[in-house]
């Protein structure tokens, strides 16, 4: 008899207990809906006990906010992880590559994170400001290109918004199937150099991201 997910986690410990519960909820979520989003439902696809679920989450809706918060964890993760480059302005590329690859690879807590995938659920204002923190990795990527020169004509939290905004625009329709990949990836690439171009200086001759 094969071990369920929740036996192959608990090998592991808590912390792969919980990131397999969380996976599975935000797949039940994705693929059947908001009300496949029960402790009871969550707990039969796992294969272990509801009580597991409420001692970890306390029921419903702190599931729903650890969702979130996995979806930003993982998130924050991925942006971190991308190369510095040479300079200021190919590490705030390589974050803006990295924004699209994270939602590419993790669609389900992309949806969770910025397209409503949890009907009814609203962060808690402890959620928000933790969840805040993969955006001022955006912004503090900005910061340096205008210490350095590399950009100038805007603050820093406005030209990270209207990067932010074409960034999760592109995603949201290449999620959404009217791009395939190879073409995602370069109307991404030129949307973002566009949103660039107009605070770029002349000592960035090349606009194109990556």
């Amino acid at each position: 008899m094969s071990a369920t997910t929740y036996q192959q986690a608990q090998r592991e410990g808590q912390d792969v207990v919980r990131a397999a519960i969380l996976d599975a909820a935000t797949h039940l979520l994705i693929t059947e809906g908001p009300a496949s989003l029960t402790v009871r439902r969550i707990s039969a696809e796992v294969g272990c006990s509801t009580k597991v679920i409420y001692t970890l989450f306390g029921g419903k809706d702190g599931l729903s906010e650890a969702l979130w918060l996995e979806g930003f964890a993982r998130f924050e993760r991925r942006l971190l992880a991308a190369p510095p480059g040479p300079d200021a302005m190919t590490h705030l590329r390589a974050g803006i590559d990295a924004y699209r690859s994270y939602a590419l690879d993790q669609p389900d807590y992309y949806r969770v994170m910025f397209q409503g995938g949890v009907p009814g659920f609203t962060p808690s204002p402890a959620a928000r400001q933790e969840a805040k923190r993969s955006f001022d990795l955006l912004v503090a990527g900005v910061r340096r290109c205008l210490a350095h020169g590399l950009l100038h004509g805007g603050s820093d939290a406005e030209i990270a918004d209207v990067l932010w905004m074409a960034m999760h625009g592109a995603v949201s329709l290449e999620l959404a199937g009217f791009f395939d990949r190879a073409e995602g990836e370069q109307r991404y690439r030129l949307l973002c150099a566009s949103v660039l171009s107009p605070f770029l200086t002349g000592d960035v001759p090349d606009a194109r991201c990556s």
